[in-house]
């Protein structure tokens, strides 16, 4: 009897330790995005995104919109959110603040990511040495394509922001920086190649007062990431969900035009290194 109850009782342990140690599904999968726009573009580009996503991945999935970079990280870190839009900076900070934070899908845009510095045309600048003197606006501290590219390759053609500007600023966002420039609040700045594009594309800038007249080499940027301790079959699923949309298919190409890309391909974490050493570089990223 004694043998019996000993082989129940362990019986019975394992049981509730491996469901202890298994992922739970969750009932609700909430996403979000850095606010590199505004409030209202962002609900327009990603809403779809989460009907989307519920009807692919058989779980309710809810858009929720942040008041800053920081809180999409801090979110991420206390499982108040599963999956976050980030720049590569960001997406930086939530792999050391996150713990298990993993990137897993991305644009194909953004292997190959730039950074357009504008200025209107009544300035007289040409090319970077032409900023010394002048005022100038970022978009967040925490853009990748809006702040730590833009820093990295001013400090690389030898302007220091904090020497060489007369004074500059931070918009918070890529399409107020273009606003900023066009209303001459500041005589140029910097802002991520897609949003530019559709900004022309769709009259909200005046390009006959405003030019681009200086882009970034290439790097790499924005990524979907997924909280750790997220069930693995569901991030399989979302993965299978992003790579599947196809540019030819009338339905899926809305989508896609939403997010300003042709398609989407699997993210490596190590592909992010040189965004982290240049972000360490800047001192937006403390070491462990």
């Amino acid at each position: 009897m004694k043998k019996h109850l000993c082989l129940t009782t362990l019986l019975f342990l394992l049981i509730s330790i491996g469901k202890l140690g298994a992922q739970q599904l969750p009932t609700e999968l909430k996403i979000s995005a850095i606010p590199d726009e505004n409030p209202q573009e962002l609900l327009r580009i990603y809403t779809p995104f989460a009907d989307y996503l519920t009807k692919e991945i058989g779980i309710p999935v809810k858009f929720t919109p942040v008041v800053d970079y920081a809180a999409t990280v801090e979110g991420l870190a206390a499982d108040k959110l599963d999956m976050v839009w980030y720049g590569g900076l960001t997406s930086v900070q939530a792999a050391q603040r996150a713990k298990g934070a993993t990137r897993v899908i991305m644009r194909k845009e953004d292997a190959e990511f730039k950074t357009h510095f504008i200025t209107r045309k009544e300035t007289g600048i040409k090319e970077l040495k032409d900023l010394k003197g002048k005022t100038f606006s970022f978009g967040s501290v925490s853009s990748t394509s809006g702040h730590l590219m833009p820093r990295y390759f001013l400090l690389k053609g030898g302007i220091n922001p904090e020497r060489d500007f007369s004074k500059f600023g931070f918009s918070g966002a890529h399409d107020a920086t273009a606003a900023w420039v066009e209303a001459a609040r500041v005589d140029a700045g910097a802002l991520n190649f897609l949003v530019w594009d559709k900004l022309v594309e769709t009259k909200k800038v005046d390009t006959s007062k405003v030019a681009v007249f200086w882009t970034t080499p290439p790097y790499v940027d924005y990524v979907w990431s997924v909280r750790g301790g997220l069930d693995k079959g569901v991030v399989g699923k979302i993965s299978q969900a992003f790579l599947k949309l196809n540019y030819q298919n009338p339905e899926h190409k809305k989508l896609l035009d939403l997010h300003r890309t042709k398609g989407y391909i699997p993210a490596k974490d190590e592909d992010w290194k040189g965004i982290e050493e240049a972000a360490i570089a800047a001192g937006l990223l403390k070491t462990n």
